[in-house]
C-alpha cells in the first residue's frame, strides 16, 4: 500500500474507537471509528456530541493503521459510524485501504442515501475509491417516528437489526455499484 502522503501529518477527527465491538456494528468482532462532525442534526440521534467538527480527538492515520495492525488478528472487520464519516472519507481512505489488506469486511453508517454519494461519485474519484472499498453501507438518516426501538415485536425488531430506523438500508455496495441500484445486504 503506498500513499503520497505523509500518514503522521494527516489527521481524523474522531469521537473515539471502540475495540472488539461485538455484533451491534456489524457482524462478528470489529473495531468501530466513530467519526466527529455531522451536518444532519437528526432529532432523536443518540450521539448529538459527535456533531460538531470540532469536538473529539485527531488521531494521526500512522496511528490508526499501526493500531489496526496491531489488533487485526482476532477482527472480523472495522465500521465507520460517527458523526457521519462521509464528511472525512478521504482521511479514512488510507485506513479502509489498509482493512481490506489485512482482509477485513468494511462497514459504514452515513445519514446520506446511497443515492446521494453516487450522485457525487460522478464529480468525485476519490469518493468512487471509498465506496468501492466499503463492503456494507448502512445509509440514511435518523427518523425519531420511524425508530425500531418503537417496534412492537422482537421480530419486527429482528427484522430492522443494526439500525436505528426503519427508513435505513443496510446495503451491499459492491453488488449496488456493479448492478447500478441498490442490493440489501443479504445476512447468512
Amino acid at each position: 500500500m503506498s500513499f503520497n502522503l505523509d500518514l503522521k501529518k494527516v489527521f481524523v477527527q474522531l469521537a473515539g474507537i471502540s475495540y472488539n465491538s461485538a455484533e451491534i456494528n456489524g457482524p462478528g468482532l470489529r473495531q468501530v471509528y466513530f467519526a466527529q462532525g455531522c451536518p444532519h442534526h437528526c432529532k432523536g440521534c443518540f450521539n448529538p456530541e459527535t456533531w460538531s467538527e470540532f469536538g473529539g480527538k485527531k488521531y494521526s492515520l500512522e496511528f490508526l493503521i499501526k493500531d489496526l495492525e496491531k489488533n487485526y488478528s482476532m477482527l472480523e472487520g472495522i465500521t465507520l459510524s460517527g458523526g457521519d464519516p462521509i464528511l472525512q472519507y478521504k482521511l479514512f481512505l488510507p485506513l479502509i485501504l489498509k482493512a481490506k489488506e489485512l482482509k477485513l469486511d468494511v462497514w459504514c453508517w452515513t445519514g446520506y442515501t446511497f443515492e446521494e454519494l453516487t450522485t457525487f461519485m460522478q464529480t468525485d474519484y476519490e469518493l468512487v475509491t471509498f465506496l468501492n472499498n466499503i463492503d456494507v453501507l448502512v445509509d440514511g438518516k435518523f427518523v425519531i417516528n420511524k425508530a425500531v426501538k418503537n417496534l412492537k415485536t422482537l421480530e419486527e425488531q429482528e427484522k430492522y437489526k443494526l439500525r436505528g430506523s426503519t427508513n435505513q438500508r443496510i446495503i451491499d455496495v459492491k453488488q449496488s455499484l456493479k448492478q447500478n441500484k441498490v442490493i440489501l445486504y443479504k445476512f447468512n
